[in-house]
């Protein structure tokens, strides 16, 4: 476990990872970071230095790590302002949700948690299937869909119907390109700081910089007419109305427009990855596609169904282990931190590698294989070995919210359509920037409609859970 070193005589020698010249590791983490992470954690334990892009940082990884991140020794050992800094100083914002810590982190969790968790969609599951069967018709109606494109239409659709209101459709591109650029160049710093600069970018980052002031303004006329909505940004408004020195005005841009940012890649990558691991896996595509009958066969469907998607959410489950969003978390250490007989010095960057033992034998057996049936076996509940949402005090604060609008995602679309990959012998192409998932060039075959689009009846609230 890790403490402030204080009573540590003689720490453990970090070792330091062999590399090339000049650019030390950068081409291995950068070709597959969680490989990466394994190997180091295999070949030199749960401590090590890395030279990454010219900077030497340190890594604790695998289950101590995970482990570890839930303590009152992680909570005051780490910080995360200077990973985020570079997003805030690009928005002219005075601090974001997931780069800031102690009293100010709490707060603003407590101003966001309904918005974020599923009790957003509660009572909500007949419009969510009517976006859904939408975004279907919008978008997987080619012979080759872009798997990972269309999920990004679907995903803004939902979020923006439920969070906000409103549905930016036509900015999604927009985001798109502001995520790779601000999350490669201003936070992992994976590419060379003049990109910033780049016409794409410039372009992407004024339309988003749009869309967040009209969404602003828009809150702000509700708030003087007293009609702010109970949803997400309903209370990010009433949490700067509230507290201004909190929730800044200058913030405001970057707050609203977040969970669009947080959504688009993440939730999108996991939904692509999932889809792979059921069509190229025998015997799984069939017992998805019976579950999600079983779920549509109903008028109403609640909260409770969606969450009793036991295979659904075993499969969105795997595709998380194996196709990790948050291969590892970063921060700064507060002080010199002492980690399984070791000190990490005071003010250095740190890669927590929470997602190493999702490659390790001892926690899931087989562990390329996609297999959901691991979570009957219990296989997520060992500990230290299971963190898809990250851990500790900057854990997902959508993890709930995620969990459900996955799983109606996946059932709504394999009870709707027929799909295969483009050929039984394809193999996933990923990517690592700016976050880890398939590729943007992976497409499944549309081979027509398994079921009709039919709209749910609205739940009864109070009747139904």
């Amino acid at each position: 476990m890790a403490t402030q070193a204080k009573t540590i005589e003689e720490p453990k020698p970090i070792p330091t990872v062999s590399g090339l010249p000049l650019v030390g590791n950068t081409l291995e983490m950068a070709k597959d970071p969680a490989a990466f992470f394994v190997r180091c954690y295999r070949d030199y334990g749960p401590v090590y230095r890395v030279n990454v892009f010219g900077q030497k940082s340190y890594v604790i990884a695998g289950p101590e790590a995970g482990k570890f991140m839930n303590t009152k020794a992680a909570r005051n050992g780490l910080r995360s302002k200077e990973f985020w800094q570079g997003l805030v100083d690009h928005h002219g914002a005075s601090k974001t949700l997931t780069g800031v810590d102690g009293e100010d982190h709490q707060k603003m969790r407590a101003i966001m948690r309904d918005g974020f968790s599923r009790n957003a969609m509660f009572g909500r599951y007949h419009e969510l299937t009517d976006i859904i069967d939408i975004s279907l018709a919008r978008d997987w109606n080619e012979e080759a869909v872009p798997v990972v494109e269309a999920f990004q239409y679907m995903i803004v659709h939902l979020l923006g119907e439920v969070m906000t209101g409103n549905a930016p459709l036509e900015y999604v591109r927009d985001i798109r390109v502001n995520i790779l650029y601000i999350l490669n160049v201003l936070v992992t710093k994976q590419r060379p700081g003049f990109m910033i600069h780049m016409p794409e970018f410039k372009r992407a980052s004024k339309r988003v910089d749009e869309l967040g002031q009209s969404m602003v303004d828009e809150f702000f006329a509700h708030a003087e007419a007293g009609t702010l909505p109970k949803n997400l940004l309903g209370d990010v408004m009433r949490g700067h109305l509230d507290d201004p020195e909190l929730i800044q005005k200058r913030d405001l841009k970057l707050v609203l427009t977040g969970p669009y940012v947080a959504g688009l890649d993440t939730v999108a990558n996991t939904l692509a990855a999932a889809v792979y691991g059921i069509l190229k896996t025998p015997g799984v595509l069939e017992k998805v596609q019976a579950e999600a009958d079983e779920l549509f066969a109903r008028d109403v469907v609640t909260e409770r169904d969606v969450l009793g998607l036991d295979y659904i959410q075993s499969c969105l489950k795997e595709a998380m282990r194996l196709w990790p969003i948050a291969v590892a978390q970063m921060r700064t250490t507060n002080h010199d931190l002492e980690f399984e007989g070791y000190v990490v010095p005071k003010d250095e960057t740190i890669f927590i590698g929470t997602s190493v033992p999702h490659f390790m034998e001892e926690f899931f057996p087989d562990p390329m294989k996609f297999d959901p049936d691991r979570v009957d076996r219990r296989e997520h509940l060992k500990p230290g070995a299971y963190a898809p949402f990250g851990r500790g005090t900057h854990s997902c604060l959508g993890q709930s919210l995620a969990e459900v609008m996955m799983g109606i995602c996946i059932a709504r679309l394999f009870h709707r359509m027929n799909i295969s990959l483009t050929s039984p012998d394809y193999v996933l192409k990923t990517k690592t920037a700016p976050t880890p998932g398939p590729a943007m060039s992976f497409k499944i075959k549309v081979d027509g409609e398994r079921n009709p689009a039919k709209s749910l009846d609205a739940e009864i609230l109070g009747e139904a859970a």
